[in-house]
């Protein structure tokens, strides 16, 4: 059975696990909050404490007996948020008193300047253990280096000195050479970095990893062990993460940042040692502190050393235990603001913290991303300004790219989305957040959240059901039935793209460079897809096949390295090898100038400069060298930088998903599309064909598309839609009459539908949340008028609402015809309207933020009420 008739019946999977918080709310609570769950077309869910008052105590297990029953009886599957509160890593506070070996360790530096010559010179090294001082913790002193500085410029200078064989009871005796020196001393400790996870553990070591295990995995597997893989789906980590930042979000917080605690283990000086010498801790210092062409390596080699210990010892271990024991591993760690490749809250390297689990994982929740917003940045609700190129150009490129390489995954990536939008958020925004994420190959959603605490929480809102109280989460199931019908058509295939960008991280931390979602902007701005490669993928797994980059399934026209001061020698040695077996290579603005490590490769840059299938190509320029080349599959006629497209490839069909991002500004082009034989057009929100036609066999057909704002389609060609039979044809706008009627207006919320209170008649549609009509009411808007319909039937008849805020039903003459929640709010109504007079009603939906004023709201720009027009009927 093909994925296209699969939707079309109704038998597509489920895609949908929302987090279903637990507070210690009483049974029929639950149990209705599961039902809910349910009707709104959702076959998952995952469970949260947000804390829960007793977690892995008698009323949690009772609480989750509940949901398991619940489950068992609906056919729902059940994920679970694996620590007592986010971010995942407090091992429900085992932590707190663990051996210091199973705790956070954390490098530091403090420095002390001397000025020499002083040859009886001293200094106070080690703090007294004194009660005000507890805050610091257990702390060693490991090394203390002495290094010169310029006279003029302050700059460090020459080869560092070893000190640490002069420190005597906590002093440092010391005669200090003529000139100025730096001694820095370097600190182990178990205290350090967020004052907020202070007591959680350290990702590094496997033993502290095996805490988290043992605590929370180990609980629900002697609890429903006969549920695991069944009933009981996995568990989910929710922004674990280094958290070495005393500012717990600073999102800058990159090796060399003076004055921060750096994620230290057992294994890190050894490591360090292999890879620098003996001598590595005479460089420590230099993990702060700059000296020209010397510090690159180091903190390269660091920052390789952890990232790579994050991911075997945390995620790896977490994922391998879930895999043996029938069940699979999810989440995320934060990406925001690009600190998915640093320290702070970041792991290091996104591809690398990922890589245990069976999905991978990114989250879009307070404001992070807003339409329109795609190089500006936007105000974000505590995290100041965000950074619009990212999380618009690089989020989901990034994780639907490790899913589709690496195989575990089996090409699902899942995005917690909606939450801290506060109540302005809607039906409408949802939609475009689920489409933003589709078209970038994401298929699994968590949206955030079900909360079952009496209305109103004020934790995160938006909040799905909210005890009865959201006014749209009647409309809640169409955007889910909508969101599994799609996710479903788009998984399960190949994706096809022309292009392989290079992940930044290691040429970040070895100097200056370019972030990855700088190229991938300006090539989804035209049209042209891409997938996102860490180095370790391209040193390790790829293959050249017919002068095409090939990595699993999926094969490139070329590999984009976005600029780089340096990149590690392997990662050269492999980009010269792809080059010379024919892979056009392209280095954005320049070529590399070193290495990571500091090795000479003077020679290989220059043969990787002579090369003919290598090209330096501007930043402003890269899209157009693609285009000029041949490297795209498909393209548009016009500019169109919000037109984004999707294209994966089934066994027996092609899919093309198209969605117009643009708040405001409509798409009409025409598509370029290689494809031949029959041609489906699809609409998801409806489920059904609008339309199949036949292109001659010449490997490309030019296609009419024609999006409104916010709008998506999809295409469908091959042995799928040979035997298709046509469900409605779209309807052509040959004419259109306005409906300038006066209307009769009644409002019921959330509680009281479909009982309606009589409220007034409207000459002229307007605005109803002005000051002079209902400023505070969210609810239901019901518009009532009479249609007066003097044509001949049969005809292909449309109802267009124009602007509409923001879920909208029509009926005509009591019958339904269908409910919309974005744009275009077009109904089809050439099956209910007669010759004669019509009852014509509309009910149109906001959101619950004129009620409830939130904080999370306060961020947004607030749209209007109910129906704004101009309504028009179409024929």
């Amino acid at each position: 059975m093909t994925r296209l008739y699969e939707v079309l019946i109704g038998k597509e999977d489920n895609y949908i696990l929302p987090f279903f918080w637990q507070r210690g709310e009483e049974e029929d609570v639950l149990r209705e909050e599961m039902k809910r769950i349910h009707e709104s077309g959702i076959r998952a869910v995952c469970v949260e404490a947000r804390p829960h008052p007793d977690y892995l105590g008698p009323k949690w297990w009772h609480d989750i007996d509940i949901i398991m029953e619940e489950a068992r009886i609906r056919e729902m599957k059940v994920w679970v948020l694996d620590d007592d509160h986010f971010p995942t890593g407090r091992a429900a506070g085992k932590i707190k008193d663990a051996p210091i070996e199973l705790r956070r360790s954390f490098l530091s530096e403090r420095h002390i300047d001397a000025l020499g010559p002083a040859p009886n010179a001293s200094f106070i090294v080690e703090y007294p253990k004194e009660p005000y001082l507890a805050h610091l913790g257990t702390r060693e002193t490991i090394a203390i280096i002495a290094r010169k500085r310029d006279s003029k410029s302050g700059e460090l200078i020459g080869e560092p000195i070893d000190l640490t064989a002069m420190l005597t009871d906590g002093v440092l005796y010391w005669a200090v050479p003529e000139g100025y020196w730096r001694i820095f001393i370097l600190i182990k400790s178990d205290k350090g970095g967020s004052k907020t996870q202070e007591d959680y553990l350290n990702p590094l070591v496997a033993e502290s990893t095996r805490v988290l295990i043992d605590t929370v995995y180990e609980a629900f597997y002697n609890r429903y062990r006969e549920d695991f893989g069944k009933t009981l789906a996995g568990f989910f980590s929710d922004e674990p993460g280094f958290y070495n930042d005393s500012n717990e979000y600073d999102f800058e917080s990159s090796v060399g940042k003076k004055e921060v605690a750096l994620p230290w283990s057992k294994d890190v000086p050894e490591q360090l040692r292999k890879v620098l010498g003996e001598d590595y801790i005479l460089q420590l210092p230099l993990l702060w502190h700059d000296q020209g062409n010397n510090t690159p390596p180091i903190r390269y080699h660091y920052m390789n050393i952890v990232s790579s210990l994050y991911g075997e010892n945390f995620t790896t271990q977490i994922g391998d235990w879930c895999r043996k024991h029938g069940v699979e591993y999810i989440g995320h760690v934060i990406e925001d603001n690009n600190v998915h490749a640093r320290l702070g809250a970041g792991a290091g390297h996104y591809f690398r913290a990922l890589g245990g689990q069976d999905m991978s994982g990114i989250d879009i929740v307070l404001w992070q991303m807003a339409p329109g917003y795609d190089e500006f940045s936007f105000k974000w609700w505590f995290a100041g300004e965000s950074d619009s190129e990212f999380f618009n150009y690089g989020l989901g490129k990034m994780a639907s790219s490790l899913a589709h390489h690496d195989s575990k995954k089996k090409g699902r990536t899942m995005a917690e989305v909606f939450g801290a939008y506060g109540w302005v958020e809607g039906l409408k925004l949802m939609k475009w957040i689920t489409d933003h994420m589709l078209v970038r190959g994401v298929n699994y959603f968590v949206p955030h959240s079900f909360s079952a605490r009496e209305f109103p929480d004020p934790d995160c809102p938006p909040h799905l059901y909210a005890r009865g109280k959201n006014p749209q989460f009647r409309y809640y199931k169409y955007l889910n039935h909508y969101t599994n019908r799609l996710s479903h058509l788009l998984s399960g295939g190949t994706h096809i793209a022309s292009a392989a960008v290079l992940y930044h991280a290691e040429a970040e931390w070895s100097g200056k460079s370019m972030y990855f979602h700088k190229p991938v902007k300006e090539l989804l701005r035209r049209q042209i897809d891409c997938d996102v490669l860490p180095l370790d993928l391209i040193v390790d797994s790829v293959s050249i096949e017919e002068k095409k980059l090939k990595s699993g399934n999926e094969v490139f026209d070329c590999f984009i390295i976005p600029y780089s001061e340096a990149l590690p020698m392997q990662g050269l040695q492999k980009i010269e090898e792809l080059a010379e077996l024919g892979l056009p290579v392209i280095f954005i603005d320049a070529m590399p100038v070193r290495s990571s490590e500091g090795s000479d490769v003077s020679e290989l840059l220059q043969r990787l400069e002579d090369c003919v299938n290598v090209s330096i190509i501007p930043l402003n320029s890269i899209a157009g060298h693609l285009l000029s080349n041949g490297f795209y599959e498909l393209k548009a006629e016009g500019d169109y930088p919000f037109l984004r497209h999707y294209h994966i490839r089934h066994e027996d069909s092609d899919v093309y998903f198209f969605f117009n991002e643009h708040p405001q500004l409509p798409v009409a082009t025409n598509i370029k599309l290689p494809v031949s034989g029959r041609v489906c057009l699809y609409n998801a929100f409806e489920n059904r064909t609008i339309r199949v036609w036949d292109v001659p066999d010449e490997g490309v057909q030019q296609i009419p598309l024609s999006l409104a704002p916010f709008e998506t389609i999809v295409f469908v060609s091959g042995e799928a839609v040979e035997d298709l039979v046509i469900q409605d044809e779209m309807i052509n706008d040959q004419k259109h009459i306005e409906v300038s009627n006066s209307w009769t207006i009644s409002t019921a919320t959330s509680e009281q539908y479909p009982n309606f209170e009589p409220y007034m008649i409207l000459d002229q549609l307007a605005d109803l949340s002005r000051q002079e009509y209902l400023p505070r009411f969210s609810g239901t808007f019901r518009y009532e008028t009479t249609l007066d319909w003097k044509q001949d039937l049969p005809l292909k008849v449309s109802l267009n609402l124009g602007e509409v805020y923001e879920t909208a039903e029509v009926l005509i003459n009591g019958h339904s015809a269908g409910i919309k929640i974005s744009y275009p709010y077009r109904f089809d109504i050439s099956d209910m309207i007669k010759k004669g007079s019509n009852t014509l009603t509309i009910e149109i939906t906001n959101t619950l933020v004129k009620d409830q004023r939130d904080v999370f709201s306060a961020v947004a720009q607030q749209e209007p009420s109910g129906l704004i027009g101009p309504v028009r009927l179409l024929y």
